[in-house]
């Protein structure tokens, strides 16, 4: 897996409620651009829209330290997902069988690696953003 180089950095603070500003400001407006549900829209999956249904609950079920590490990739996960064409590393939940994970790769502007996660409904082929966290 070929990780995507980011024109952006990840989002700055030290404290939890700046992060999660910045990251509403940025959220509110990929919001403002649809009247329904809030999606952007994927290069690797040729233009298809990625639905942000269950990525705030995946969110609010981590501890503070860990919504606060994940939010300040939010900026640079977005940006992968919008302009990536690297194939990602894909395979079937094994919780689910109906769904396909998708794990993007990405480095920020400073060299730090991290990944995002894309759920794939096999019948809908509808897909949702989970998650965006940084490589252990």
């Amino acid at each position: 897996m070929i990780p995507y180089q980011a024109k952006n950095s990840k989002i700055k603070g030290t404290r939890y409620q700046e992060a999660r500003d910045q990251t509403f400001i940025l959220f509110n407006q990929i919001k403002k651009r649809s009247k329904r549900k809030v999606y952007i829209r994927s290069a690797y999956f040729k233009k298809q829209k990625i639905f942000f249904d269950y990525f705030w609950q995946h969110l609010s079920q981590k501890p503070p330290k860990e919504r606060f590490k994940r939010l300040k990739y939010f900026k640079v996960a977005v940006e992968l997902v919008r302009n990536s064409k690297n194939s990602p590393n894909s395979i079937q939940n094994p919780n689910k069988s109906n769904e396909i994970l998708h794990r993007f790769a990405g480095l920020t502007k400073e060299k730090d690696l991290f990944y995002v996660q894309i759920k794939e409904e096999k019948r809908s082929g509808k897909k949702y953003f989970m998650s965006c966290f940084p490589a252990k």
